[in-house]
């Protein structure tokens, strides 16, 4: 069934009908006493599938609050519609300029309003779709700051990997630096927040005596990350983003950055 709106149809109650199913009996009365007769005759033994019978603690005619629902949830099944409807569109050679919410909408079988109702503009669900091709940012472990920059550096050298191996990465980003105002949405709400996990290990590592506190903490911090990246950015066509490379600069660095004796 297509997608119209960001809606699908609400799910039936399971043996019946919208109004709570056909062996719904009377409400009775509140606070009569009564209770509903029940019919004659032996009790219909259970059908193999879910139960169908209403739940006594839920309001009459629905199902219970408590059923399991299946299938994913409605609102990440329309945003995967759209940013399949996007990498169609850039698959086929459309520009990330001429991408239009519209014609977006249009491809993903949504309304505008669907795509307005999670992002205020194109540019956030670009941001959005590189997230979800990107590996997730790193938890740092924090049990020492060789660890943090490890983990850090370890992300970077996925994240390059992914970008080598992802056609539609490599598109948009190829595509993105020509886009001032994309550019600009992905470096404050991606690039940003990572380089500051970075500074705040390196500054962390000055605090704490690994590193030696007469440094400038963001040229400590290029000084670890431009490895990474000469050889994604600059070199992204070479085989040298091998496993324990993050391990490598991290304790080459910090053996010339411990506090002079």
């Amino acid at each position: 069934m297509s997608l119209q709106n960001g809606e699908t149809p609400a799910p039936r109650a399971a043996g019946g009908t919208p109004g709570g199913g056909p062996d719904a009996g009377p409400a009775t009365p509140p606070g009569s006493g009564a209770t509903a007769p029940r019919g004659p005759g032996p009790a219909t033994p259970p059908s193999p599938g879910p139960a169908t019978s209403p739940d006594p603690g839920a309001p009459a005619g629905g199902a219970s609050a408590s059923a399991p629902r299946r299938g994913r949830p409605r609102s990440e099944a329309v945003e995967q519609a759209i940013f399949e409807a996007v990498g169609g569109l850039l698959d086929e050679g459309v520009p990330l300029t001429e991408l239009s919410v519209e014609r977006i909408a249009r491809t993903a079988g949504v309304g505008k309003a669907t795509i307005y109702r999670r992002w205020s503009g194109k540019e956030d669900l670009f941001v959005d779709l590189l997230r979800s091709l990107e590996p997730p940012d790193p938890v740092l472990p924090g049990t020492s700051v060789r660890d943090d920059l490890v983990t850090l550096l370890e992300a970077l050298r996925r994240r390059g990997l992914a970008k080598r191996s992802s056609a539609l990465l490599h598109t948009v980003f190829s595509q993105m630096q020509l886009y001032p105002k994309l550019w600009d949405a992905y470096r404050l709400t991606v690039i940003e927040p990572r380089r500051r996990l970075g500074l705040d290990a390196v500054r962390r590592g000055m605090e704490e005596g690994e590193i030696r506190d007469d440094l400038d903490a963001e040229f400590v911090n290029d000084l670890f990350v431009g490895p990474l990246l000469l050889r994604t950015v600059v070199r992204p066509d070479s085989s040298d983003l091998e496993p324990g490379l993050a391990e490598r600069v991290v304790d080459t660095l910090l053996d010339g950055l411990r506090p002079r004796a």
